[in-house]
């Protein structure tokens, strides 16, 4: 098993979802913000993915925030690349108190209320799943080069700055940074099952982009899994329970951000190889083992996993050729079986 270690070499981490989102990106960010104590992470990609975090039994689901807001040491950053809801991003500043920690890039593009209205009304988008929010119409309008952009809006000024200059500043010192990937590869504009994808890229390097952090800085791609699929929205899902079925197993769910029911598969492990190598991940985490094997719920050491348990992980690590180094086990940030040396 490969060695990940935060601590030792202080590297650049680009954390990455491997499917459709809804892997528990959140949950395995907030814990390496606690447990590696992270100097800087970079959130990317936009409103229309929400990161779920559980601390002391509060439930957070963040559109705009990065995850890593639960260590209050960790400085906050929102990338160039990304595109803010101003109403949405100041709301969740004031309920998870980052005031003085959060950082906006001046060159971030804005979603307005002309563009949530496009989305909703837009019988093609509506017909792909999006989410309302906006995105697609605001990206659009980016790519013309008419989009307004966060050093524009008054309300944003206390918190501008250069986001690739301190990043990379903080990489050249030495300081933990991990860029904070949305939703998953298959949602990729590029990479996904198009057209019932999101409207940019979301794999490892246009998480580096989005931040300003060149490939040759990042040390490791770790790559989250759900021990499960989910996916909303339209489009394929190999696999696909009913939705009697998925509850039956204690697989339904209901996404975080929207509310929309989530539709189920078991773990795929084709696409898992798949979302490996275009991410380029150097290791896993696997979220909601308990889920597929309740007798694992709240447990933190690797021993303690059932032997069906254990070897489900084997046999993820044979088929992607990376090692599993963290575990989610439960719902809280710390509910987690950490393998790493």
């Amino acid at each position: 098993m490969t060695n990940f270690v935060i601590g030792d070499k202080m590297p650049c981490t680009v954390i990455a979802g491997a499917f459709w989102g809804d892997e528990g990106k959140g949950k395995i960010i907030s814990y390496l913000a606690l447990k590696d104590k992270l100097d800087v992470c970079v959130r990317t990609g936009s409103v229309n993915a929400a990161h779920t975090v559980w601390i002391e039994g509060k439930r957070y689901a963040l559109h705009m925030v990065p995850a890593a807001f639960v260590y209050e040491k960790c400085r906050l950053f929102i990338g160039a690349g990304s595109n803010i809801h101003v109403a949405q991003l100041l709301k969740e500043i004031e309920e998870t108190k980052v005031e003085n920690r959060i950082g906006i890039d001046n060159q971030a593009s804005i979603i307005e209320e002309k563009h949530s209205t496009q989305d909703k009304t837009s019988a093609h988008l509506k017909g792909l799943g999006t989410t309302g929010w906006g995105v697609g119409p605001a990206i659009e309008e980016r790519v013309r080069r008419t989009a307004k952009i966060a050093k524009d809006i008054p309300e944003l000024k206390p918190y501008l700055t250069d986001v690739a200059e301190e990043v990379n500043n903080a990489i050249d010192e030495g300081k933990k940074v991990l860029l904070e990937g949305t939703q998953g590869l298959l949602l990729s504009l590029y990479h996904g099952t198009y057209p019932y994808v999101t409207a940019r890229d979301t794999s490892a390097a246009a998480i580096c982009s989005e931040a300003g952090v060149g490939p040759t800085s990042v040390d490791d791609v770790l790559i989250v899994f759900k021990s499960f699929m989910t996916r909303v929205g339209a489009g394929p899902l190999p696999g696909e329970l009913t939705k009697e079925e998925a509850l039956k197993r204690g697989w339904f769910e209901t996404a975080a951000g929207t509310g929309r029911d989530r539709r189920s598969a078991p773990f795929n492990f084709e696409l898992a190889r798949k979302a490996v190598k275009i991410n380029g991940a150097t290791q896993a985490a696997l979220t909601k083992l308990d889920a597929v094997y309740p007798q694992c719920k709240g447990i933190r050491n690797y021993e303690e996993l059932s032997k069906e348990a254990k070897e489900f992980v084997k046999e993820i690590e044979r088929q992607t050729g990376i090692s599993v180094v963290l575990i989610g086990t439960g719902p809280e940030a710390l509910d987690i079986v950490d393998r790493r040396k």
